[in-house]
């Protein structure tokens, strides 16, 4: 396997930004790490890239322990952090020539570069400054020097934030391409990407791992609640709402002023019982829509959960 992490720590004084996790993944496998801001993610992916070492626990990536091993992991990991670390005053080629000679690529390098450039579509700006490109051609650039020197691993944090929509979908398959043949670890807030790329997700909350399964899993888990959405055409109150009767309402969440979604586990459907609460307290019902739960709902429902302590 690509990354083995058994019971991996890092903590900052008594906070535990990190408290024992374990977990693997393999060659071929583009895996999903997910969590809330300050859960943990990127401390991690900076464990395992040696920029910050561990305070328990190990992890090993192509076989070479993070502790003892930084700068062989550092020859088979590429990683793109969320804040892109670029030189503005360098052309695409000068910063891709630059980071094929911290490589030590040699005579690989030119055939290297114009191959990252061709993957991660720079054709049109690659003889731009780095300091005139949009973005998204920022981040692409950043991926191609995550690449250059042809890493067995890939680590991307947040590798489509602030993309449109073009971009997002580019950068989506340039992605999907490498983890046919690479492992990659991909962060992300954005769910629908985690559906259309990841094979399994991780999703850490508050240092601790709450979910790790399959992608297909995770989402089977999601039928099991169901979401009732709600608008009234008058201001309810949750006091008032949490008279209708039924059994298996987790929890009931305000959207706007008059709009609330209501969660329930099991099979029950109580859209009934929400109509007659309706007609007895004399509100008007301007919507009553029931949708199974999706998997950005799964990620709500694990993260705004406190997690077990260890």
């Amino acid at each position: 396997m690509s990354i083995s992490v058994h019971e991996l720590s890092r903590w900052y004084g008594t906070q535990k930004a990190v408290n024992s996790i374990s977990f693997e993944a393999n060659k071929g496998e583009i895996l999903g790490f997910l969590g809330p801001n300050g859960a943990g993610k990127t401390t991690t992916m900076k464990m395992l890239t040696c920029f910050l070492p561990p305070t328990a626990g190990s992890a090993s990536v192509c076989g070479h322990d993070i502790r003892e091993n930084p700068m062989q992991i550092r020859k088979c990991i590429g990683y793109l952090p969320e804040h892109n670390p670029l030189y503005p005053d360098m052309y695409i080629k000068e910063s891709l020539q630059f980071t094929a000679q911290l490589h030590q690529l040699g005579k690989n390098s030119t055939q290297r570069i114009e191959e990252m450039i061709e993957l991660t579509g720079l054709q049109r700006e690659q003889h731009k400054q780095i300091g005139q490109l949009s973005k998204g051609y920022r981040q692409r650039v950043g991926l191609a020097q995550a690449m250059i020197h042809n890493p067995d691993v890939l680590i991307l944090d947040e590798p489509t934030s602030g993309l449109d929509p073009n971009q997002i979908a580019e950068i989506r398959q340039v992605i999907k391409q490498l983890g046919e043949e690479k492992t990659v670890i991909l962060s992300t807030h954005i769910m629908q990407e985690v559906q259309a790329l990841c094979d399994r997700v991780i999703i850490i909350n508050k240092g601790n791992i709450v979910a790790n399964d399959t992608t297909a899993a995770i989402q089977q888990y999601a039928t099991e609640q169901t979401n009732i959405i709600v608008e009234f055409a008058e201001k309810v109150n949750l006091e008032l709402l949490q008279q209708i009767p039924g059994e298996g309402i987790d929890r009931m969440e305000a959207f706007g002023s008059n709009q609330w979604h209501i969660f329930v586990s099991g099979s029950q459907d109580i859209r009934a019982n929400i109509f007659n609460f309706a007609v007895q307290n004399n509100l008007t019902l301007l919507t009553l829509q029931q949708e199974k739960s999706n998997l950005e709902d799964v990620f709500r429902l694990l993260t705004q959960t406190e997690p077990s302590k260890s």
